[in-house]
């Protein structure tokens, strides 16, 4: 499986991101900067990681949403290739228009840093396929800025057609409908505010997020 990592400038969860599908899939995935217009040959996922893109200046993702590789990214996507977004990689895909909605300050403006129970809400799409449907994990987050927000039409949508990937199993950050992570329609995005890569090896104290990783590899290799 050939996959890639978009690099910001502020990104510090690439590195882990990168480790981390090493470790799943075998093979190191390319380090991609963000002035690059183009993506390696016969990519299948593509990491958009955690961090503070551009130091969250204007809006957490804003600024890195329109970044060169963007394009490249977006077009990749349409056509097919898997991309996952962690954390502020999750604020630059809606603020790119690759998911819909906006991650705002959590409630209570505090920074939110410890392990949270998730609710896995399908395991129809190649990121939660090795999870059961309602199934309970935890994951660590680490945001300032995620409280997930849209519309009321596009959070039935979001229900209505499975397109919620977690959802909190507590009041985490005041996201709306506790939703921690969803998948665009074609279900080949997904973003999430929780970070899987740091919950991969029995030294993280479990391994909930490698079963993530461990699906796209069986749907991708």
């Amino acid at each position: 499986m050939k996959s890639a990592v978009i690099v910001f400038p502020g990104s510090n969860c690439d590195r882990d991101l990168a480790v981390a599908i090493r470790d799943v899939t075998g093979e190191a995935p390319v380090m991609v900067w963000h002035r690059d217009t183009e993506l390696p040959e016969g990519i299948d996922l593509i990491g958009v990681p955690g961090g503070f893109s551009y130091g969250d200046y204007l809006r957490s993702g804003a600024m890195a949403a329109r970044s060169p590789i963007m394009r490249a990214v977006s077009d990749a996507a349409a056509r097919g290739v898997s991309v996952l977004g962690i954390c502020n990689g999750f604020q630059v895909l809606t603020e790119a228009g690759l998911l819909p909605g906006a991650l705002m300050r959590n409630a209570g403006l505090n920074f939110v840093c410890r392990d949270v129970a998730l609710t896995v809400g399908t395991s129809q799409s190649a990121f939660t396929s090795r999870y059961e449907a309602g199934e309970e994990i935890r994951v660590p987050v680490a945001h300032h800025d995620g409280n997930y927000t849209a519309d009321e039409a596009t959070l039935d949508r979001l229900e209505g057609e499975g397109r919620v990937a977690f959802r909190y199993g507590e009041a985490v950050n005041g996201s709306a409908r506790n939703i921690a992570g969803i998948l665009n329609d074609a279900g080949n995005v997904l973003g999430m505010m929780p970070h899987p890569e740091r919950m991969i090896e029995a030294a993280h104290g479990r391994t909930d997020g490698r079963r993530l990783f461990e699906g796209l590899v069986a749907a991708i290799a």
